[in-house]
């Protein structure tokens, strides 16, 4: 499958149905559902997809129980095979500039969840970086323009700015969050249990632990 449009809705497809096996109808669904969030979904994009990774050894297809049929729909169901998880692996390890971009961040981002802890930091901080050199951009061109343009595209250009820099103080939490967690599973003192007893430092006195 070439191109990056097509590398993303490989992501999509083999991320889903890593997590379950579907038949057509339900993959149609979860992709909308996950592709509409960050650019339009072509539906007659999918199968051609489909065609590629069952020619490509990556996932079979299989008829399902007769229990699990939903009315008239295809009794087809995709299924990820040993191949397919292995190219999952693969392209959730790419963390270079294709996976920061508009369109890939939403997806590879999607999948977090089955990614390793460093190439989500990777990922994290190449978007903020990515986004900051826009901010840049975008800074120096208001500020040259601004007195030539008219209120209405000035609120536009404004608001676009905005909308970048929430991303960037969301990217700077989701940053912070990884490094803790990436510090805590580094320094196992961090992991220890604690105390059973809290003293209290104005009085001196000691309040009783919570039992976790």
């Amino acid at each position: 499958m070439t191109g990056p449009r097509g590398g993303m809705l490989e992501l999509a497809v083999l991320g889903s149905l890593h997590e379950t096996p579907l038949h057509g109808y339900e993959l149609r669904k979860r992709l909308n559902t996950l592709l509409g969030m960050f650019r339009a979904f072509s539906y007659g994009s999918l199968y051609p997809c489909l065609r590629a990774l069952l020619n490509d050894g990556l996932i079979t297809e299989e008829e399902p129980p007769a229990d699990t049929v939903i009315g008239r729909r295809s009794k087809i169901v995709y299924k990820l095979t040993a191949e397919g998880k292995e190219r999952l692996h693969e392209l959730l390890t790419q963390a270079g500039p294709s996976a920061w971009e508009d369109e890939s961040f939403g997806i590879h981002f999607a999948f977090f969840r089955h990614t390793e802890a460093e190439v989500r930091l990777r990922i994290l901080e190449g978007r903020r970086s990515r986004l900051e050199e826009r901010l840049d951009s975008v800074r120096t061109a208001l500020s040259r323009t601004r007195e030539r343009l008219d209120s209405y595209t000035l609120e536009l250009q404004r608001h676009g700015l905005e909308s970048v820099e929430r991303e960037v103080r969301w990217l700077n939490e989701l940053i912070d969050s990884e490094r803790r967690g990436t510090a805590a599973r580094e320094d196992p003192s961090t992991t220890t249990e604690r105390p059973s007893a809290v003293q209290d430092t104005t009085t001196g006195a000691q309040e009783p632990g919570t039992d976790e």
